[in-house]
């Protein structure tokens, strides 16, 4: 969840950057967030009138059923955005379920030092935006 805001900052800045907002984007996935951490990056968006609802999901979330798996908040990792995205996103996207998908990759720089020394973790994130079709 230390990426959370990470991944908030780094989605908004995407949206104003490139007037490219939610709407233009048939997915939009986060690293590895889990169900507390997706949950909180929609609370922010809502907060600035900006709906993820239907697009929006989390890798750490996509890549367990927590329905029938006791996984708690869902998954944490880079294997998670690894998996999903090259193992599900982009076959997807190749079937044509999604034209384009936006993913945030998300991190923590952990070092024990500094967290030994109760400093705070951190965090990292990266956008991406692919298209399965040229665009104009």
């Amino acid at each position: 969840m230390t990426s959370t805001p990470a991944a908030y900052d780094t989605l908004s800045a995407f949206f104003a950057e490139t007037g490219l907002g939610p709407e233009a984007h048939d997915l939009i996935v986060t690293g590895d967030l889990g169900a507390v951490g997706a949950q909180i990056v929609r609370d922010l968006f809502m907060g600035d009138g900006i709906h993820l609802a239907g697009r929006y999901n989390d890798c750490g979330m996509m890549i367990f059923d927590g329905r029938t798996q006791d996984v708690h908040a869902g998954g944490s990792g880079c294997g998670c955005s690894a998996v999903v995205l090259c193992g599900h996103i982009l076959r997807e996207m190749r079937k044509g379920t999604w034209n384009t998908a936006l993913f945030c990759g998300t991190g923590a720089l952990h070092s024990p030092v500094s967290a030994a020394q109760g400093d705070s973790i951190p965090a990292v994130a990266h956008a991406v935006r692919l298209a399965a079709k040229a665009e104009n």
